[in-house]
């Protein structure tokens, strides 16, 4: 079975690496990105039961950081 689990800064905290994308995209000419958050994005090859409870535990202890980062996860079909 295989998920996705995509990490992103919560809202409100500041993403250097978007703003600095957002510049870059104005600069060449895409006046109309109002705004740019980057985040990752994890493919898991899993087996076993309880897909899920692993995947959270994976996502909350290890992919991500709670402080500031949110998470969401999904198994592909």
């Amino acid at each position: 079975m295989r998920a996705k689990i995509e990490v992103f800064l919560k809202k409100g905290v500041l993403d250097p690496q978007g703003e600095t994308i957002k510049r870059a995209l104005h600069t060449l000419g895409y006046k109309s990105i109002k705004d740019v958050r980057q985040g990752k994005v994890f493919y898991i090859e899993l087996d076993g039961d309880n897909p899920e409870g692993v995947l959270e535990e994976i996502a909350r202890r290890v992919l991500s950081n709670p402080v500031i980062e949110d998470f969401k996860w999904e198994i592909e079909k």
